[in-house]
């Protein structure tokens, strides 16, 4: 009888505890949805994705060079030549800013092949918007 209470008692408490995780879980998604539900302009995309994801921020600066040319340079370059930044970051054009530096960048394919269009157009814009 003892034993039959204990296992009662635990898995009353098992069954609990997992109820709790899974609201929290709810909620957590909710919280996202939410996030995601707000609309993002294509440069506030750009932005997230060039700091975040992308990684691009680590090499690339606002107004300086560190490892590589800095984005008002970039985009005052493929503005001038009229060139296509998605096309690059998908790895299907070759460097016009800063070809020295072409086997640093060719590592990060990996990351912006796999981005879609939309957020290929988004970091582009984002890299435009250093012009104004």
């Amino acid at each position: 009888m003892k034993k039959v209470l204990f296992l009662s008692a635990v898995l009353a408490f098992a069954s609990c505890k997992k109820e709790g995780s899974e609201t929290t879980n709810t909620t957590t998604e909710t919280i996202s949805e939410d996030e995601s539900a707000k609309a993002k302009t294509p440069q506030e995309l750009g932005k997230e994705l060039f700091e975040g994801t992308g990684n691009c921020f680590a090499c690339h600066q606002p107004d300086q060079k560190v490892i590589g040319p800095s984005i008002k340079e970039i985009a005052k370059i493929y503005k001038d030549k009229n060139g296509d930044i998605v096309t690059f970051l998908k790895g299907n054009a070759e460097p016009i800013v800063d070809p020295s530096q072409f086997a640093v960048m060719k590592t990060n394919f990996a990351i912006t092949q796999a981005m879609s269009d939309e957020e290929l157009k988004a970091i582009e814009t984002y890299i435009y918007s250093h012009l104004k």
